[in-house]
């Protein structure tokens, strides 16, 4: 078992509700460890166990809440 970290570039982050939102659908998959949203640098970073999620899964979550993955 290991963590990965990943940075994604997401577009139509824009306030605060924006990173709230990202950080609460996010934490709230099983396998994730650390979220931290960058709204100025238009970034996500996620730290999670690679083997309880993948980063598909992560992209698609985002992707729900109303963000593009770019």
């Amino acid at each position: 078992m290991s963590n990965k970290k990943e940075i994604l570039h997401v577009e139509g982050m824009s306030c605060g509700h924006c990173e709230n939102a990202i950080k609460k659908g996010v934490s709230a998959l099983k396998g994730i460890a650390n979220v931290n949203v960058d709204l100025k640098g238009k970034t996500v970073t996620v730290e999670y166990e690679s083997s309880g999620i993948n980063l598909a899964t992560i992209k698609e979550t985002i992707h729900g809440l109303g963000y593009d993955v770019v």
